[in-house]
């Protein structure tokens, strides 16, 4: 009969079997096997001599062919981290990306800290965006919002386990959700991938709409310029996500709508990510 595997043999494994569909085998590995028998990656490195029971190599089994066969690492482990915070994550909201920081980076350097200020998160899927604003400026009054109830449930659940209750959850389309109210600065990460790009075939376990908003990618982004102005205050900010090839585009369509300062800013790969603007 042969021994039991051990915890770095697991890792070890998993890792070679995930080379081909991950950018980060190892890291992916360690997930999974920590999902399953509840323990870090520190702890599973600090035990790896440790032989695992048959039932848990089985289950890691599993996680691994499910990931082999597209399914996100968030959605198999049910969290993401975003800001150094746990998010839980379903299919039913787009997994937190590192690319979004960059907003929030963006966000903060405009945010006071020393005094209150009202923030609106468009779209907020997970609540990352609105989270990780709340954890940085406890002054600040988010609100967030979103069309699918399913998303605003996991995104208040989020808030409740990170014990930042402070948010104002919204449902609604955009500024749908906030009609009559103006804010110091509006940020979103909306859909902005093409329909008919090949990119959508590779994020099919993520929901479609908060992936594309049709064949241009730009229509969701046209949607939010077109409406900010009358939801901010004066000298209030705009901040977006978009693709790495949009960036022009969104500062015509702000320039459009009598924005001022516009600039793009690069994610951590050097691309531009985020493009923001002032109103008069």
């Amino acid at each position: 009969m042969s021994a039991a595997p051990s915890i770095a043999d697991l890792l070890r494994s998993g890792a070679d079997a995930l080379r081909a569909c991950s950018e980060s085998p190892r890291l992916d590995a360690e997930l999974l096997l920590g999902k399953v028998l509840a323990r870090t990656r520190s702890a599973l490195i600090a035990h790896g001599g440790a032989s695992v029971a048959p039932a848990a190599c089985g289950a890691y089994a599993d996680l691994l062919a499910r990931r082999r066969a597209g399914a996100p690492v968030a959605d198999l482990t049910g969290t993401r981290e975003f800001w150094s915070l746990p998010l839980a994550v379903t299919p039913q909201v787009l997994v937190p990306r590192p690319d979004t920081e960059t907003l929030v980076e963006v966000a903060l350097e405009f945010l006071p800290r020393d005094r209150a200020c009202a923030v609106l998160d468009l779209g907020t899927g997970s609540g990352a965006i609105a989270l990780a604003v709340a954890s940085e400026r406890p002054l600040a009054r988010v609100t967030a919002t979103d069309v699918s109830p399913e998303a605003l449930e996991i995104a208040s659940r989020n808030a409740q386990a990170l014990g930042l209750t402070r948010i104002d959850w919204r449902l609604g389309s955009w500024f749908d959700a906030v009609p009559d109210e103006r804010f110091d600065a509006v940020l979103a990460n909306p859909p902005y991938i093409a329909a008919a790009d090949p990119a959508i075939l590779a994020l099919a376990a993520e929901p479609r709409i908060a992936l594309t908003p049709g064949p241009s990618g730009l229509e969701a982004l046209a949607t939010i310029i077109g409406g900010a102005a009358r939801h901010l205050r004066a000298a209030g900010l705009i901040a977006l996500e978009h693709g790495a090839s949009q960036a022009e585009d969104v500062a015509m369509l702000l320039a459009r709508h009598d924005f001022v300062g516009i600039r793009s800013h690069a994610d951590r790969a050097g691309l531009p990510r985020v493009t923001l603007a002032s109103i008069h």
